[in-house]
């Protein structure tokens, strides 16, 4: 009993001194990253490539700060300008853009970002990118996923295709000192592949973002990353964005094919 008992508090005096080591590490964290350009991010919802025929293929963006496109200069090199310019180009139509995102939101907020759009907005394709700040709050990854399947479904109800970009390997942040660095890795990496799990089974196609594009966040954090040193720079939202790009071409396609009036037989 006595050697439980001091087992029991060397654990904690383990767990204690962890816990305090992980707290100035998030201190440092704070401190080393600065601020992005600007408190908000651009708006860059508007018709892109107006000169290409046909109606406006409607895009919506749902997520957080990098599906907002946080951190970009000008509205072309947002996320969902990146998206949309490439969508039309393959697409050879316009493209209506609809940012829905909002810096900060974790997936508990997606249903919100939902109810604010118009009761009678159908958009052809949805992008979610999601899941940094779920894991920088410790949000529990089955809340994230029940979240997640709810947004989905609910789109998919209304005849919208779904892409998820699942979330971003957040071991890539230089600024995160070890080991907070590493446990921040992990529990991304197990997000990620939740939200893959649950995106398929809910019907919509995963992106694995860690894979796609995380090794140039870890080897080209210079370019990769813009001055705040924790969001995407331009290159960062157009590597992110080629990423997304065949999987979204292709709901886009289903969302257009499933739509095109039938002929009468």
């Amino acid at each position: 009993m006595r050697i439980l008992v001091f087992a029991t508090l060397a654990l904690a005096a383990v767990l204690g001194g962890t816990r305090f080591v992980l707290a100035q590490q998030a201190a440092i964290a704070r401190r080393r990253i600065g601020k992005p350009l600007g408190e908000e991010s651009l708006d860059a919802d508007r018709v892109w490539r107006r000169a290409l025929d046909g109606e406006p293929l409607d895009l919506l963006i749902l997520g957080d700060s990098i599906a907002a496109g946080l951190g970009a200069e000008h509205r072309k090199e947002t996320l969902g300008g990146r998206l949309v310019k490439s969508v039309g180009r393959r697409m050879h139509r316009p493209v209506r853009l609809r940012t829905a995102a909002v810096v900060g939101s974790e997936s508990p907020d997606l249903p919100g970002q939902l109810d604010a759009l118009p009761a009678d907005y159908r958009p052809h394709v949805a992008v979610i990118v999601v899941g940094g700040n779920d894991v920088t709050h410790r949000l529990p990854v089955a809340l994230s996923a029940q979240h997640l399947h709810e947004a989905i479904r609910r789109l998919r109800a209304h005849g919208t295709e779904v892409v998820v970009g699942t979330c971003p390997d957040l071991g890539a942040l230089r600024a995160v000192p070890q080991p907070l660095r590493r446990i921040a890795s992990s529990l991304s990496r197990r997000l990620a592949e939740i939200q893959e799990e649950t995106a398929r089974r809910a019907g919509a196609e995963p992106v694995d973002l860690r894979r796609a594009v995380g090794p140039m966040f870890f080897d080209e954090p210079e370019t990769m990353f813009s001055l705040d040193r924790f969001h995407p720079s331009a290159l960062g939202y157009r590597r992110t964005a080629e990423a997304l790009l065949p999987a979204v071409c292709r709901a886009a396609e289903a969302a257009l094919s499933s739509r095109r009036p039938q002929a009468p037989h």
